[in-house]
């Protein structure tokens, strides 16, 4: 199987996988091409440095070969189909409820195998060129070399939902496949979006899972970004969300991270345009022998951007927390806002935690700060629960609850911070069941 690139004949003969995959979903040829180039990048590309994350040693490469399956697994009961806009069960998906209303103002939302045969020109525009690049590193690379799954989501110029946005996305773990999915988002100038994102796994194959989340938001748009993360304990996730912002546009990044198994989480804000703003929020819990590294980057390009991270993390039993907060205030990035706060809260002695700011000054007249902190939990408080009754488990989990409290409360959407307020007690409550 042959293709041109600039006129050069590519040819598939060495790569059966990809030539057979292309073959079973129909696939676009241009985008079998992006696929060989970004699979032959991926064999010199570095992987990502994170300060303080030791991943290297995981399995977070993705080693199985592409192939498509059509899963057997059932939509979990927990998930409510008829509030969710779309629902996928690994390569599969199970529900796609786009309105006529939502369709009448030209809205898209669609599966990713229908996004490259109908909506190529925006494929083509925005996946992996504006946010990041398919060759910043081997795993972006591999990532594009092996996607099977995803979602296209975009809101033209000027059209306002009132509704958020719900999907579920299924993690098919009975097979120990490689989990590769991507969802682009693109809001167009001056169009507003809530997109509230649930991933989960099912089975307890040992499984890798790499996912990447573009959001483009065009000049004068808002998008309020939420996601409740719960990969299995068996797989070893990489998680990279980013955004890219224009003139005037907003990201309101809320970020529930409640997996059970390794994560490196890589979340990036990129402030293109004159007053372009970005709040991220991240909330994690980390449990038993987990490690999770999160590093969250914004970088103002544009001037008077504003770019602010929140993030407080809890570890408990042995596992292991790090967060990394970075502003980056480029050269004529003149009137910009870097702010950020990252605290982790400790409550055992065999944890390890980590809380890092790096704040990084190319230009004068900005406004920067960071604060950082890492501890164990208040005695004095816990006893005082305890002194009134409370058993221990009870009062560690309202400590907890307090010590998040910050954060919940400054994530714009009440039904966001009710999801995560559940999730959480769900999380600390099988935490505390398997000390």
């Amino acid at each position: 199987m042959k293709m041109l690139k600039g006129g050069i004949a590519m040819d598939l003969t060495n790569y059966p996988e990809l030539a057979t995959y292309a073959k079973q979903v129909a696939e676009p040829a241009w985008f079998t091409e992006e696929r060989l180039l970004a699979l032959q990048a991926s064999e010199t590309l570095k992987m990502p440095s994170f300060q303080k994350i030791k991943y290297r040693h995981w399995p977070i490469n993705l080693t199985k070969q592409l192939a498509y399956e059509e899963s057997k697994l059932e939509v979990p009961e927990e998930i409510d189909q008829a509030k969710a806009t779309a629902v996928q069960v690994g390569q599969t998906t199970k529900l796609l409820n786009l309105s006529p209303a939502l369709k009448k103002q030209g809205v898209i939302i669609c599966d990713w195998q229908t996004a490259l045969k109908e909506h190529a020109d925006l494929i083509q525009a925005y996946f992996m060129k504006k946010a990041i690049k398919s060759t910043e590193n081997r795993l972006t690379a591999e990532h594009v070399a092996k996607l099977t799954s995803g979602l296209l989501i975009y809101v033209p110029k000027n059209v306002v939902l009132t509704e958020p946005l719900v999907t579920y996305f299924v993690q098919d773990a009975t097979t120990g496949a490689d989990y590769v999915h991507h969802v682009l988002l693109i809001a167009d100038s001056n169009s507003e979006v809530s997109y509230l994102e649930n991933m989960l796994t099912v089975g307890q194959s040992e499984s890798t899972a790499n996912i990447i989340v573009e959001v483009i938001a065009l000049d004068g748009s808002h998008v309020k970004f939420s996601s409740i993360d719960r990969l299995g304990q068996k797989t070893t996730a990489y998680l990279n969300r980013r955004g890219y912002l224009k003139r005037d546009a907003k990201i309101d990044w809320s970020l529930g991270m409640m997996s059970d198994g390794n994560i490196v989480g890589d979340y990036d804000s990129e402030l293109v345009g004159t007053g372009s703003h970005a709040e991220t929020k991240v909330i994690a819990i980390s449990t038993g022998k987990q490690v999770q590294g999160i590093d969250t980057r914004v970088t103002n390009y544009g001037k008077n951007s504003i770019g602010h991270i929140l993030q407080h993390g809890v570890i408990l039993q042995n596992s292991n927390l790090i967060f990394n907060g970075i502003g980056h205030v480029m050269k004529g990035a003149t009137g910009a806002d870097a702010q950020q706060e990252s605290r982790v809260l400790m409550l055992s002695r065999h944890a390890r935690g980590d809380a890092n700011p790096i704040l990084l000054i190319d230009d004068n007249n900005v406004t920067a700060g960071h604060a950082a902190s890492v501890g164990r939990v208040d005695e004095e408080q816990l006893y005082y629960l305890m002194s009134r009754g409370l058993p221990k488990p009870i009062a560690e989990r309202l400590v907890i609850r307090g010590f998040l409290g910050p954060v919940l409360a400054a994530i714009p959407s009440r039904a966001i911070q009710i999801e995560l307020e559940n999730m959480i007690e769900r999380k600390l409550v099988d935490g505390q069941r398997d000390e």
